[in-house]
């Protein structure tokens, strides 16, 4: 029968599909590894920017709302800080008669900072009796607090502060006015300062150049006290987020959007007075540089994505491409094409040097093959060349001898009356033994029957004497260990091992001496043939036996690997030759 494949697939098998694109290393790689990456990438940064805007945004906003807070209560200490000093100028101007308060002013100059509208006394009558700064401003003031000295004369209260604010009588400013009344409740001490005057020296200080913090403050009629950025204007006093909530004394944070952009309002009362303070900003400036960098760090993994696509590309280039030539080429090359795998695929060094490894093996396996193919020639020269000299020597001996022992059966019944001599009958005979003695000689060139009647050690011990004989060389044969019998195919290949060893002795080795021993151990076997010849160069493998001719050699490792043998030979030019052979076996005798 013949088979469908062609002879190069009959070779080599059928040679393998190559796998579908879409299971390609790259697109393996853009799936699991890039494109992963991107998404993450993609997702860390943004997430990151939106929770770092959420957390920015929440965190000026409770700044603010402290600093609010904070600012609103400064202003009530300040107010309640000048309404005590109001009280001890009261106190030391008790039993001062009225011609020497003027005095009182000159001693307390430091004073005039904080009341920048001035100072003043009046008589339990209401009358003015003496002021620093404007007289005037105080004439035109008196009416409208009569009521106010009437409350501290006549009740428990030494101070007051005069609800919500004053207006200028000229300017037309925010006044705030705070009164404190004697011991003996004879007199009034009054003082006067701008409530912007007041704003401004603590909320002054926390804005700078490029602050883009705005601060209102307002009273309890939402009249404008003071005003500081750009941010408010008094048009959207009333309506504006914040105001209303902080006259109502509640402080907090509100947002809004303005343009494209989105403000913190934050908001607080100040506390006795009735007034609100807010503050607005828009939270996306108060980034510093370095908090605006953070924000774009994630964005250093672009770089890194970058760079791992620039490593897709280079192991695309010089790797994966140089892979799949190197194994379309390791296709063929199982396929028996020995060339295409010298053709180089470039790649990096390591593919080199793989394509390198592979055309070393390439070349054994050529060489290999040819050796076989020469192995097998030698085998079939070497039957035929057997099957000549058995015919030769069946036809030159044996037919020979069977003619000429014929012919004297013949000469003898030519006369029947006549007895067959001693003569005539010692002839037959003589051929007859001669032609029974090369049978046997051929039956023991083909298989030794001996080996199984008598055992592998007697065969050997034969084949030791018989090749002595031939080769006019003394072989010592030796035997240790307790014999035992093997199967009949080691026994026989252990034989032929032997054999074909001694006969490489006798035609080649010119040797003097040579042995032949056998080992019985426990759980192995060893064979060994050593003798004093010439010795050679033994190669690195033993397909390379094949290369030189020595055909008998690399016979003798295949036909100890058919029975799992270990085959050793030692040699050195000059230094002789040792042949060991080992096999491993059972206790259990065959």
């Amino acid at each position: 029968m013949t088979s469908g494949r062609s002879p190069k697939n009959n070779a080599a098998g059928e040679r393998p599909r190559k796998t579908a694109s879409w299971r390609g290393l790259i697109l393996q790689l853009l799936l699991v590894t890039v494109l992963p990456l991107t998404f993450l990438l993609i997702a860390f940064t943004f997430g990151s920017l939106v929770l770092h805007q959420q957390a920015m945004r929440t965190l000026v906003g409770e700044r603010d709302e402290r600093a609010v807070r904070t600012a609103a209560s400064a202003i009530a200490e300040q107010v309640h800080q000048r309404l005590n000093t109001i009280r001890l100028l009261s106190v030391k101007a008790e039993g001062v008669d009225s011609s020497d308060l003027s005095a009182i002013f000159s001693s307390v100059d430091f004073l005039q900072s904080d009341f920048d509208y001035g100072l003043a006394f009046f008589g339990k009558d209401g009358k003015l009796e003496a002021a620093s700064g404007d007289p005037p401003i105080w004439h035109a003031l008196q009416p409208g607090l009569i009521p106010y000295f009437q409350k501290l004369f006549q009740g428990n209260e030494t101070t007051l502060i005069v609800p919500g604010t004053v207006e200028h009588p000229q300017t037309g400013d925010a006044m705030v006015l705070v009164l404190a009344v004697d011991p003996a409740r004879q007199r009034v001490t009054a003082g006067s300062f701008s409530a912007a005057a007041l704003a401004e020296r603590i909320l002054g200080d926390a804005l700078s150049s490029g602050n883009p913090t705005s601060f209102i403050l307002v009273d309890n009629n939402q009249r404008l006290l003071y005003r500081k950025g750009y941010l408010f204007t008094e048009a959207e006093l009333i309506s504006h987020s914040g105001v209303a909530e902080a006259l109502r004394g509640e402080s907090g944070t509100t947002y809004q959007r303005v343009g494209d952009s989105e403000h913190v309002v934050a908001y607080s009362p100040v506390e006795t007075l009735g007034w609100g303070l807010i503050s607005e900003e828009p939270w996306e400036m108060v980034d510093t540089p370095m908090l605006r960098t953070t924000q774009a760090a994630p964005l250093v993994l672009v770089p890194v994505l970058v760079l791992a696509l620039l490593a897709l590309w280079f192991a695309a280039r010089q790797i994966i491409r140089p892979l799949q030539e190197l194994e379309t080429k390791s296709v063929e090359l199982a396929g028996g094409d020995f060339q295409s795998i010298e053709q180089p695929v470039g790649g990096i060094a390591e593919i080199r040097h793989l394509q390198a490894g592979l055309v070393h093996m390439a070349h054994k396996v050529n060489a290999a093959q040819q050796s076989l193919h020469n192995y097998i020639g030698a085998i079939t020269a070497a039957q035929e060349d057997e099957r000549r000299r058995l015919a030769r020597e069946l036809h030159d001996d044996t037919i020979q001898a069977l003619i000429a022992l014929k012919q004297r059966v013949q000469l003898a019944g030519l006369n029947p009356h006549e007895a067959p001599t001693p003569a005539s009958l010692d002839e037959i005979s003589a051929l007859t033994e001669q032609t029974i003695e090369n049978l046997r000689r051929l039956t023991r060139a083909l298989r030794p029957i001996y080996l199984e009647d008598l055992g592998l050690t007697t065969a050997l011990e034969m084949l030791a004497r018989e090749t002595g004989q031939a080769a006019g060389i003394p072989v010592e044969f030796s035997l240790q260990g307790e014999e035992r019998r093997l199967p009949s195919e080691v026994e026989l290949a252990m034989y032929r091992i032997a054999q074909e060893a001694l006969s490489n002795v006798a035609r080649h080795a010119q040797a003097s001496y040579a042995s032949l021993g056998i080992d019985f151990l426990p759980q192995k076997v060893t064979l060994q043939i050593i003798d004093d010849g010439l010795g050679f160069e033994m190669p690195r493998s033993p397909a390379e036996f094949a290369h030189g001719g020595h055909f008998g050699l690399l016979g003798l490792y295949e036909r100890a690997d058919l029975i799992g043998a270990n085959l050793q030979i030692d040699t050195t030019p000059d230094q002789g030759t040792r042949l060991t052979l080992t096999v491993h076996t059972s206790n259990n005798p065959i």
